[in-house]
């Protein structure tokens, strides 16, 4: 199974408005690499349907979309069975996990709102909502456009994060208004949380769940249940997104990134980041 990468999204179509492997957005549905064949999401997918409908399978959901509904595919998930009708149409952007997690490592609430898309991976906006995300949208790919922009990277950042703030209040009125989460739910979501804050030296499934003082086993069925991944799946996925973070964004040696995130040696955490992501850090860094 291949996955859909920013990578493929601009070697498949060319001239997108992108910066680097990190944003691409998408003018219309049309330019959207995905297709009938199953298919992982190697990064974050969000899209507003304008006009007509669509459907697709997410982990082997069927989903229907209509007019000024947002879909949101987060990494990991499997999408399939995409087709649209003749006058469907809208615009869709893609974003590294690695991009997303920089914007907002520091705002917690914020990727806890967008695991609701994995029990909600469509919702609708009002007219007014919607005017507010095409608004954002176009300003965003105007100045992705100016590629002598010096700040162009930095902009797109705070312009993006700007969007999603109000994309996440949208899911937040949603959250509280609407159905009563199931058990499953909020199971995951007490996970996800404690992940967050402990994964750096705590990566053992038993501890999380004595945490939450449940067994491993109803652990690991209520978080695949809601997610279609495993406890162990979502700790990996953390403790190399962190990894990656680390790689890009300070100067720490790969020694001193084993030591914080409680690696017995760097050997080990390069044996990790390879079986996990598929190359060394070394690799990844450089690249």
């Amino acid at each position: 199974m291949t996955d859909i990468t920013i990578s493929h999204a601009k070697e498949a179509l060319g001239d997108n408005t992108s910066i680097g492997d990190d944003l691409v957005l998408f003018g219309t549905f049309e330019e959207v690499p995905l297709s009938s064949e199953p298919r992982k999401m190697g990064c974050m997918f969000v899209a507003l349907c304008l006009g007509g409908s669509a459907q697709y399978t997410v982990d082997t959901k069927e989903q229907m979309v209509h007019q000024n509904d947002v879909i949101i595919v987060n990494e990991g998930q499997v999408i399939s069975n995409y087709l649209l009708s003749p006058d469907c149409h809208g615009v869709a952007m893609m974003a590294s996990n690695s991009f997303f997690a920089e914007f907002i490592k520091e705002v917690q609430e914020m990727s806890q709102l967008f695991l609701f898309a994995y029990s909600n991976p469509v919702f609708s906006l009002t007219e007014d909502k919607v005017d507010m995300f095409m608004e954002y949208f176009n300003l965003i790919k105007k100045k992705m456009d100016e590629p002598n922009h010096h700040f162009r990277h930095e902009l797109a950042m705070s312009l993006l994060k700007a969007m999603l703030y109000d994309i996440g209040n949208e899911i937040y009125q949603l959250q509280i208004n609407g159905p009563k989460r199931t058990r499953a739910e909020a199971i995951f979501n007490d996970f996800i949380k404690l992940v967050k804050g402990n994964f750096r030296h705590e990566r053992r499934v038993g501890w999380y769940g004595k945490q939450m003082c449940i067994t491993p086993k109803y652990l690991s069925e209520s978080v695949k249940q809601v997610s279609r991944r495993t406890p162990n799946d979502w700790i990996d996925h953390y403790v190399t997104l962190e990894i990656r973070v680390l790689l890009k964004n300070t100067n720490m040696s790969i020694k001193e990134i084993a030591q914080k995130l409680n690696f017995p040696n760097q050997s080990f955490l390069g044996k990790y980041f390879k079986e996990h992501v598929g190359i060394s850090p070394s690799a990844y860094r450089k690249s």
